[in-house]
């Protein structure tokens, strides 16, 4: 895709109308946002935004960006683990960033985490003044993509991480298809009855079912100039926590934490192979007692 072309869930043809619709349209549903998000999840959300702020290590004392902050879950999860840090909560969306101010910025938070409206494509903020950087769900609703990731290479300090949570594409099968009918009938209907908005669980449907699968979307992050890119699935792989550090200095911490977490996931993958041969060996054993 071009930078001139726009492929947009929501119908826009240029990205500044894009951009509108979808903050008109999280704008709507603000009230009812965080329910959903629960009942849509399970839950698992939380531990979701959970492992998002784990990944993001910045040092004692630096500020994270989080961007796309909605109403400020993936802030208060990150000031919770990083509590000698400061937080700019920053949303396309002023309704929902006043929504979760009113409910969550209380018991000193709000002398830790600033909510400030911002177009994630134009981010207020100097070079190389940010710790680490996150984005939950919110990569998919900026287009072009290209300038949300030249941002967020601009701001972070050179060693720090970006980290994206964000659902995987809706294109693959999961769960023998259950997910996908899920998304296609479940999810829009359920959204539609609670929050009175059909136009935007469907939205939210279309657009993960042509959002790009994960290395691809790793792809984009290492064409931006990250490194050390990484990703991790969750629940089948229907969301991914996306991985990449800006080139330069490095602290022994932060390189301590990435070889530990390359390592684990090695772990996984060997014990997996490992699963499969057993379970392979085990049907021929299986097979041949069963021919005599």
């Amino acid at each position: 895709m071009t930078r001139s072309e726009v492929r947009s869930a929501t119908g826009a043809t240029t990205h500044d109308e894009h951009g509108k619709r979808v903050s008109d349209m999280f704008g709507r549903i603000a009230g009812w946002y965080d329910f959903l998000n629960h009942a849509l999840s399970g839950c698992q959300d939380i531990y979701w935004r959970y492992r998002l702020a784990k990944a993001a290590r910045p040092a004692p004392g630096e500020t994270v960006l989080d961007l796309a902050a909605g109403t400020m879950d993936v802030s208060v999860e990150l000031l919770r683990q990083y509590p000698q840090s400061s937080i700019a909560a920053l949303d396309f969306s002023l309704p929902m960033l006043e929504n979760g101010k009113a409910k969550k910025l209380k018991d000193g938070r709000e002398k830790k985490i600033f909510p400030v409206q911002a177009d994630g494509r134009a981010l207020p903020l100097p070079d190389n003044c940010m710790g680490a950087a996150t984005i939950a769900f919110g990569i998919r609703n900026i287009l072009p993509r290209e300038d949300a990731y030249s941002e967020f290479f601009r701001v972070l300090k050179p060693g720090a991480r970006l980290c994206i949570l964000e659902f995987g594409t809706g294109s693959k099968r999961v769960w023998k298809g259950f997910y996908n009918f899920y998304l296609d009938k479940l999810l829009p209907f359920i959204g539609d009855r609670i929050s009175g908005d059909p136009g935007a669980y469907r939205y939210l449907a279309e657009s993960i079912k042509t959002f790009p699968d994960e290395r691809s979307l790793a792809e984009e992050m290492m064409q931006a100039g990250f490194a050390r890119v990484y990703h991790v699935p969750m629940m089948s792989g229907i969301v991914y926590l996306h991985v990449g550090e800006k080139p330069g200095q490095v602290s022994s911490a932060a390189e301590d934490a990435f070889g530990s977490e390359q390592r684990t996931l090695e772990k996984k993958k060997a014990a997996g192979s490992a699963a499969k041969k057993s379970a392979g060996k085990g049907a021929k054993k299986r097979s041949r007692t069963a021919g005599k």
